[in-house]
C-alpha cells in the first residue's frame, strides 16, 4: 500500500517536556520504531507537526534581534529540515541500508483572502502563564489563546490549496524512497498582487495538509497518529467510548473540539469522502495495528453505523 502517516506533535515533544534536542530525538525514535514495522512492502510518506519547534525558533530569533526576527514561513522551512533530518536518521537506523530517504521542503499555497487571517487560531510555541502571555501580547502584538490551564501564541491557519512539490514527491516514491514532506502543514505561501509567490505569516494545519497530500498521491491509507487511541464519544465523561468505525457524515455530526480532535476528524473525513479510501485516527504506539485494521478510529464511506 501507499501510506501517508501524519505524526502529531507528541511524536516530537510530549506535553510538559523540556524542548531539548535529546527529548525530541528520543520521541522521534519511538515513532520510527512503529513506522519501521509497516515499512516492508509499503510505500511511505511521512508528515509531521512542528508547532513547538517553530515557536522556539521564533523566540530565539526575537532574543537575537527582536526588530528583525525571521517570519513564520522561513521558520517553517527550517523546522522541516531539522525534523526531517532526525526522522531520516532514526528510521534509517532501523530499515535496511539500501532504503533511500528524502526530506523535501514543501511549499503549500493558501488563499490570501482566507478568513482565517482575521481569526488566528493555530497554537505555536511553548505554553505560558496568564501573566507571561499578557506581557508577550503587549510587547510583540501576538494573539494569545488558552491551551488547557496555560496559554500559547496563536496565528492564522488558512486551508491548504496546492502542494507545489507534489510531482517530485511522486517521482521519489516511484524510485522506492521514503519521503518526509509537508512538515508542519508545509510552508505557507501566497501569490501577491504582482503574481509572485511569497511566504506568509501563518501555519497550515498539519492534518488538513496531510489529507490533501494523501489525496493527491492517491494513497491507499491515511494514518493520523496522535496521543490518544482514537476519536471518542462523550470524551471526558464517565460514559466515554472510543469510536472504532464511522462514516464521515456520522463523525462530523458529533462536533469535535477545534483545538484538539476537530482538525483530525475533519482531515480524515475529507480524505475518505474525496478518495473512497480509509483514514484512521489512532495512537502513535498503535501504527502497526492501525495499518492492519486492528486499532484506531477508521473513517470510511463503507461504514454504515457507529461501531
Amino acid at each position: 500500500m501507499r501510506l501517508v502517516i501524519a505524526l502529531g506533535g507528541n511524536a516530537l515533544l510530549r506535553r510538559g517536556e523540556p524542548m531539548t534536542a535529546e527529548n525530541q530525538r528520543d520521541n522521534v525514535r519511538v515513532a520510527c520504531e512503529q513506522i519501521a514495522k509497516v515499512a516492508p512492502g509499503n510505500e511511505l510518506v511521512i508528515a509531521h507537526g512542528n508547532g513547538p519547534q517553530v515557536g522556539l525558533l521564533a523566540l530565539q530569533g526575537a532574543a537575537y534581534d527582536a526588530g528583525n526576527a525571521f517570519p513564520l514561513d522561513v521558520l517553517g522551512a527550517e523546522t522541516e529540515g531539522m525534523i526531517g533530518y532526525i526522522i531520516e536518521q532514526e528510521l534509517g537506523n532501523l530499515l535496511p541500508f539500501d532504503v533511500p530517504f528524502a526530506t523535501l521542503l514543501t511549499q503549500v499555497e493558501v488563499d490570501a483572502a482566507d478568513p482565517a487571517f482575521e481569526h488566528p487560531s493555530k497554537p505555536i510555541g511553548p505554553v505560558y502563564s496568564r501573566e507571561e502571555a499578557d506581557n508577550l501580547a503587549r510587547e510583540k502584538g501576538w494573539s494569545i489563546a488558552a491551551d488547557g490551564d496555560h496559554f500559547r501564541r496563536v496565528v492564522a491557519s488558512p486551508r491548504p490549496k496546492r502542494i507545489f512539490e507534489i510531482r517530485p514527491i511522486r517521482w521519489l516514491l516511484e524510485k522506492g524512497s521514503v519521503v518526509i514532506c509537508a512538515g508542519g502543514g508545509g510552508i505557507p505561501t501566497v501569490y501577491n498582487q504582482n503574481g509572485r509567490l511569497e511566504g506568509v505569516e501563518a501555519v497550515i494545519d498539519k492534518d488538513l495538509c496531510s489529507a490533501l497530500l494523501a489525496e493527491q498521491l492517491e494513497a491507499d491509507l491515511l494514518v493520523i497518529a496522535t496521543d490518544v487511541d482514537g476519536a471518542y464519544m462523550d470524551w471526558g465523561a464517565p460514559q466515554q467510548r472510543r469510536i472504532t468505525e464511522a462514516h464521515p457524515d456520522q463523525l462530523e455530526e458529533l462536533g469535535f473540539a477545534a483545538g484538539s480532535m476537530g482538525p483530525k476528524v475533519q482531515a480524515a473525513c475529507e480524505f475518505a469522502r474525496r478518495t473512497g479510501n480509509v483514514a484512521v485516527i489512532g495512537s502513535l504506539s498503535d501504527i502497526e495495528a492501525i495499518v492492519q485494521g486492528q486499532a484506531g478510529t477508521r473513517v470510511s464511506l463503507s461504514s454504515k453505523a457507529f461501531a
